[in-house]
């Protein structure tokens, strides 16, 4: 080798010294590329949810958290009294995926009779994102807004999604109804984009924001038979002259039907799921034991364990249970803007069939009705859950037909400061 390139290699291998020091010793070391938190985040409901990591305050006999927690940002939350038990970054702002369907029901749910019909237009269907979740809805087909609604919250159908912000008045109109309503729910992290929640830039929810609109959508009947449905018929495609047919849907909410490798969880009665390429997994579910209602919410876990998203719910949600009253909560889920004013109470249905705003009591007739009655020319009629998973499921009957406690559930309790101390 000439003194010229003899030069020219130690030059070269000088410079990449540094770089190859730097670099992970096992590339494939996951736990080394995940980003960091923001230093600094939002403090509503309360201060010591601001802060990067894990936040917690074990009390006598409490249990420590599950070890094996890698969601990127995670809550364990009381639904009925709005306590945050446990909170990991849950105010980092994060891709949310189909979880942001909770707030597109959430206001645009009570907007229409179930028997609604729309007949769908191609432009209804226009630029769905590439390797959209689907229902299967069809052009110059009509659907009862029932069944678009078990398209949205079974299958996460974009396409069922699209129907019904047509019926909206269009995107542009729902995704700005959708940020309004963000706003009046105190959901100041959440930014939407694209009303069923396909990745698009700058659209942004965090897993406190994702439990605020949980907690929201559950104060409506309709919303809560919807998420806590198992299985439901599809209306198929009409044919001249032959009788329509259906076919079967299932959720993909894996904590309520189970799957290989997940079991269904004791006492679940939703929420909702969602899985894209930039947000990775997330995932919000309530359960119910003993008459303790618990929200959690994960986003993005890291862990390869298969369905970890659900597992690691699972996990929070054991502990929360086992933890409720040997805690002191970290913060709360705050009230919607409205509620601070004082104004609601007890009040119904409207005069045109919409459910109640949220604030106001649910009526006690509101609860899961069955598809049966709901019959609009043969279309939507939802099966009943499987036999052997109907005991697993008792937390969603529960759930569906109670009437929850508002205004009290959304208010702020007058004991309690404002926000928690650090």
């Amino acid at each position: 080798m000439s003194a010229s390139k003899k030069t020219a290699w130690a030059v070269t291998t000088a410079a990449l010294l540094p770089v190859l020091a730097a670099a992970p010793a096992h590339a494939d070391d996951k736990e080394e590329q995940q980003p960091k938190p923001p230093a600094v985040m939002s403090t509503v409901g309360g201060s010591l949810l601001g802060r990067p990591g894990t936040q917690v305050q074990l009390g006598p006999g409490a249990p420590v958290l599950p070890k094996e927690l890698s969601g990127r940002s995670w809550i364990v939350a009381d639904a009925e009294t709005g306590d945050i038990l446990a909170a990991h970054n849950s105010h980092w702002r994060l891709p949310p995926a189909s979880t942001l369907k909770m707030l597109f029901a959430d206001t645009v749910l009570p907007k229409f009779p179930k028997t609604t019909t729309h007949t769908v237009t191609p432009e209804d269907l226009k630029d769905l994102g590439a390797g959209s979740s689907l229902v299967g809805v069809k052009e110059k087909q009509t659907y009862t807004a029932h069944d678009l609604w078990l398209g949205v919250f079974l299958r996460s159908g974009n396409d069922a999604v699209r129907v019904l912000s047509a019926m909206n008045g269009g995107i542009p109109q729902t995704v700005a109804d959708m940020n309004d309503h963000a706003a009046e729910l105190q959901a100041l992290d959440t930014y939407a984009v694209s009303p069923d929640g396909y990745d698009a830039p700058r659209q942004v929810s965090s897993a406190y924001d994702l439990t605020l609109i949980a907690r929201s959508g559950m104060q409506k009947a309709d919303f809560r038979e919807y998420c806590a449905t198992a299985r439901a018929a599809f209306p198929g495609e009409q044919k001249p002259g032959k009788k329509r047919e259906s076919f079967e849907i299932q959720n993909t909410n894996r904590l309520l039907t189970g799957d290989f490798g997940v079991a269904p969880y004791q006492g679940i009665a939703g929420v909702k799921n969602g899985n894209t390429t930039h947000a990775g997994a997330t995932f919000t579910g309530v359960a119910e034991r003993n008459g303790k209602v618990l929200l959690v919410t994960v986003m993005n876990p890291s862990s390869k364990e298969q369905h970890a998203v659900y597992k690691e719910t699972a996990r929070l949600l054991d502990w929360g249970f086992a933890a409720s009253g040997k805690v002191t909560p970290v913060g709360e889920l705050v009230p919607p803007k409205s509620a601070d004013t004082g104004t609601g109470g007890d009040s119904g249905a409207g005069p045109d069939g919409t459910a109640p705003a949220p604030g106001k009591n649910a009526p006690d007739t509101a609860g899961a009705q069955t598809v049966a009655q709901e019959k609009s020319g043969g279309v939507g009629i939802a099966l009943g859950v499987a036999g052997g998973v109907l005991v697993l499921l008792a937390g969603a009957a529960f759930l569906v037909n109670r009437r929850w406690p508002l205004p009290e559930l959304v208010r702020r309790r007058q004991s309690r400061d404002e926000s928690v101390n650090p």
